[in-house]
């Protein structure tokens, strides 16, 4: 009988633990060499406090909303209290269901992804991933370098969970995440996708954004929405499972088609895009002379600032929907002009001139830079202008896909008439509303601040203001209508100057009296004229520049009485507004603090004002700018039967006091109108590319017609908004005792009855 033999099993045993033991001291020694450098550098404490993220700079409006970013990610991280719970809940459900019960590294899930090799789900935690989009940034493909990668990521993972909260991690791990399309960081996609913040986001919506986690360039919303929809019913079915939702719920939110409401915030789209370019170039000023502690700039793309600027969303809003409803309806007649013009969208050209405009416009192209940039050969790049390319065009009815030469697109864009409108309080200068033109996207030329064109009749206020404040004259003086002549050699006139009056313009006869007030309604030329020869143009031109804030010269020369002056509307604004403020001109503002990242204000801005008028002749000039509206080239506002259909809005039916003045340059060029009310001052410009480019008759092509149903379908906006508390109140009366006389008839002009109908002369002309 044999003896059996016997194993040894305490052998056995003591190998697997020697190699349990010595594989978790392997994992502890990776652990200690990758916390002591030897793998490359880990992120310090400070790294830890402040990861370097790319924060925009966000545009918060007066009131409360953002109207854009600058940024070279758009990035705007919120606080956990700030995420609605069924993010949360969606987040944990899906991406970490034992989030709450780890330290950042979750050993379970770590076991069962070896186990399976990988095929059982991943191990990585939220904070790893964190760790990762941190500090890691790509994953390397080499493995060894990976693992390496990934030793890192868990050190790192256990620091940041030692440094923050659990709900600082959630909140930091959205805010950090790429979703695509300018959507870097949980608000920005709320935005984006569903134009909406993170706060309001439904249960199906937060379980989309959650669902592109997973790989937001695979799941993405705007391609493949029948992968997103499966990905988004995946994480309903995750939150089922960890009893976040009911059966019921999950069943009812899946079957919700998946509904995406895109708004992209590049530079060119949302509101104020013309006003946020003029911003964006402030802040490069800004940053220079206010530098961080330690003597760096601030970066206006990453440093997160919050610029509190003055523009109200709303009356951006209304200011945008007026600029479209109006010039949009005016374009059409003017292309329909254009179809019997031969040297259309021109007139009074020649061929050559013609040639000469569209050859500068050739050149100053972004395609003729930047092939000059390269070295192209002139000729190589004129033949280029001659070539058909797709290229994507705007229209009034959105932009359309189309096959054209360079060249002929440059010409299409000649025939688009362009418009501005600023509007800003008196008393505090606060700008409210900034159009810059027609659409920031094909036409980036500002035309309120960059532009300046000649402003016609809305500078003979200043003809008036100057001779009131210096003279003492009255609405109610007199004058004869005769032709008015300044002779030759009498302020440097090469020749005598002897303006006459419009030919529809009802004085053109030359015959009887005239008083101030109706000299100002009617835009009588030879009363500007006589004017400015009483108080001289030196005095016009000093009071001029410091109601417009300028510094630059004004030509000394009577002609500037009937605005041969170019002037910008940001100018013009702010010195009507000056009327409104008793005579006290408050420089206008466009920012009201700037705070850094974490809500320190770095600096608080104040108006500042000067006096120009006394507060007595300033309230004389607006007598008189009220009758421009009530009897003069202004009445339609008030007026309530049919008007032309390019007269958009009308009829306008304003029946409170309103300032306002007119203006029509040479050949219609430029058409202006200038309002004015007790706490809000607007002006409205609008013109041609070119000053060739503009209507052929005085109909459709005068101030009347091409700014001021602007101006009124945006006022009548604002007033049929309460919230805005816009004014329809008169303006206040001086302190002290008028000494000037207003009442220029029996009847006090400034009580009469509110049902008395405003007199309408021949022509309704403006000039």
């Amino acid at each position: 009988m044999t003896k059996k033999k016997t194993v040894n099993f305490k052998k056995y045993i003591k190998w697997f633990w020697g190699i349990v033991i010595g594989g978790f001291a392997s994992i502890l020694f990776l652990f200690l060499l990758a916390s002591w450098g030897v793998f490359g550098a880990l992120p310090t404490f400070e790294e830890l406090e402040n990861p370097q993220n790319n924060l925009a700079t966000e545009i918060i409006s007066s009131d409360g909303k953002t109207l854009g970013k600058f940024a070279y990610e758009n990035r705007t991280p919120i606080k956990f209290k700030e995420l609605p719970e069924n993010l949360v809940l969606a987040l944990i459900a899906t991406e970490d269901e034992r989030f709450y019960e780890h330290s950042g590294i979750d050993l379970r899930s770590l076991a069962r992804a070896v186990s399976k090799f990988g095929k059982g789900g991943g191990a990585s935690t939220i904070t790893q991933q964190l760790a990762k989009n941190l500090f890691t940034k790509r994953a390397s493909g080499n493995t060894a370098k990976r693992l390496i990668q990934k030793i890192k990521e868990w050190v790192v993972s256990i620091k940041l969970e030692r440094q923050y909260t659990k709900h600082e991690i959630i909140a930091m791990y959205l805010n950090n995440y790429d979703f695509l399309n300018q959507a870097v960081g949980i608000r920005s996609a709320a935005r984006i996708y569903f134009g909406k913040e993170p706060n309001e986001l439904k249960t199906e919506e937060s379980a989309m954004l959650v669902g592109m986690l997973k790989n937001s360039s695979y799941f993405n919303p705007l391609r493949r929405k029948k992968l997103v929809h499966q990905r988004r019913n995946v994480v309903l079915k995750q939150m089922e499972k960890n009893a976040f939702l009911t059966t019921q719920q999950k069943d009812s939110l899946q079957k919700i088609p998946l509904e995406i409401n895109y708004t992209p915030e590049s530079h060119s789209d949302g509101y104020a895009t013309y006003f946020r370019e003029y911003l964006r170039e402030y802040l490069k000023q800004w940053v220079k002379t206010n530098p961080k502690a330690n003597g760096e700039e601030y970066n206006i793309y990453a440093d997160g600032l919050k610029v509190y600027v003055t523009i109200d969303s709303r009356m951006q809003k209304y200011a945008e929907e007026a600029v479209q409803e109006h010039i949009s309806n005016l374009q059409s007649y003017f292309n329909a002009e254009q179809k019997s013009n031969k040297t259309a969208p021109f007139y009074d050209l020649e061929p050559e001139q013609i040639e000469m405009i569209l050859t500068r416009a050739k050149k100053n192209s972004d395609r003729w830079r930047e092939m000059k940039r390269l070295g192209t050969p002139e000729k190589e790049i004129e033949a280029s202008f001659l070539r058909k390319t797709k290229m994507k065009i705007f229209t009034w009815k959105g932009d359309r896909d189309t096959l054209m030469t360079p060249a002929d697109s440059i010409k299409y864009y000649k025939y688009f008439l362009h418009s501005g409108l600023m509007s800003m309080e008196p008393q505090t200068g606060h700008i409210k509303a900034w159009v810059g033109g027609i659409n920031n996207k094909h036409f980036k030329y500002d035309h309120v601040e960059q532009g300046k064109r000649q402003v016609g009749s809305t500078f003979k206020p200043f003809v008036y203001a100057t001779a009131i404040n210096q003279l003492k004259l009255s609405p109610c003086d007199t004058y004869p209508i005769s032709l008015y002549t300044i002779p030759k050699g009498k302020y440097g006139n090469m020749k005598a100057w002897t303006p006459e009056n419009s030919g529809s313009n009802p004085y053109s006869r030359y015959k009887g009296e005239l008083s101030l007030k109706d000299g100002l309604a009617n835009s009588v030329n030879t009363m500007s004229a006589r004017l400015i020869d009483m108080v001289g143009p030196q005095n016009v031109s000093r009071l001029a520049k410091a109601s417009l804030g300028i510094t630059r010269t004004i030509p000394e020369t009577p002609a500037i009485a009937l605005g041969t002056v170019e002037l910008s509307l940001y100018e013009m604004v702010s010195a009507y507004a000056m009327f409104a403020n008793k005579g006290l001109r408050v420089e206008p503002m466009i920012i009201t603090r700037i705070e850094d990242k974490n809500g320190t204000v770095l600096t608080q801005f104040t108006p500042k004002t000067q006096e120009v008028l006394s507060e007595e002749s300033a309230y004389v000039v607006l007598d008189l700018l009220k009758g421009v509206t009530t009897a003069g080239s202004g009445v339609r506002l008030r007026t309530s039967y049919a008007r032309p259909d390019y007269v958009t809005g009308y009829p306008y039916g304003f029946d409170n006091p309103i300032a306002g003045k007119t203006g029509t340059t040479q050949n219609h060029t430029d058409g202006w109108f200038m309002g004015v009310v007790p706490n809000l001052a607007t002006g409205v410009w609008t013109g041609g590319e070119d000053n060739a480019i503009h209507f052929e008759g005085i109909g459709k092509g005068q101030g009347a017609s091409m700014s001021l149903p602007t101006w009124a379908i945006f006022m009548r906006k604002c007033y049929e908004d309460p919230t805005l508390n816009i004014s329809k109140e008169d303006f206040e009366k001086p302190e002290n005792p008028i000494s000037i006389r207003l009442d220029c008839a029996d009847k006090d002009p400034l009580k009469e009855k509110e049902d008395e109908k405003p007199v309408i002369k021949k022509g309704d002309i403006d000039f």
